[in-house]
């Protein structure tokens, strides 16, 4: 069987294929369960003549954009490059709702650290060492071992809410070490 010439997506096949890739992820995110096989055949039903392997390929590509810009993707479609232009401009318009439901999955305040006497964390500073030259020891290294997916939005979230409660720890030692 002959390979078909491959032909750019259009604007509409574009939208709908970023449409059902972030309704997917939202499930996934939502901890949901779905099916991407019906995903892609009812998606194909809305295209015009794409195969199975197109829409896999435009799913991985839109995988490549959201790990570009740092958000979650969906377990099995991995990023595949040589994105078309438009797919990433259709990809920045659809994001604000899945930006709400990331923000809301991922943000969860750490606990405020109770202290009865604030003072008594105070420690000393550490001795100063000399610089590291950056060399991986190899006892410290596994051997066949993928490195396992960041997921950055849920990282910083966590940073954020973290420093947030160091701030107000130390806020509360300045206060007490002032009186």
């Amino acid at each position: 069987m002959a390979a078909m010439p491959s032909r750019n997506w259009s604007e509409s096949e574009v939208d709908a294929a970023v449409r059902d890739y972030l309704a997917m992820l939202a499930l996934e995110l939502r901890g949901e369960s779905f099916n991407k096989a019906a995903h892609n055949r009812e998606l194909r039903q809305r295209l015009t003549d794409r195969s199975h392997g197109s829409v896999e390929r435009k799913h991985q590509n839109i995988s490549a954009v959201l790990i570009s810009l740092g958000f979650p993707t969906i377990n099995g479609y991995k990023p595949l490059g040589n994105v078309q232009g438009m797919l990433r401009q259709v990809v920045h318009e659809q994001l604000p709702p899945l930006m709400d439901l990331v923000a809301t999955d991922v943000v969860a305040p750490q606990p405020l650290v109770a202290v009865d006497d604030v003072l008594s964390i105070h420690v000393e500073p550490p001795e100063s060492s000399p610089p590291s030259t950056g060399e991986v020891h190899p006892e410290y290294v596994i051997a066949g071992r993928r490195p396992r997916s960041i997921n950055y939005l849920e990282q910083e979230a966590r940073n954020q809410s973290l420093g947030d409660a160091g701030e107000t720890l130390a806020m509360q030692y300045e206060h007490a070490r002032l009186r």
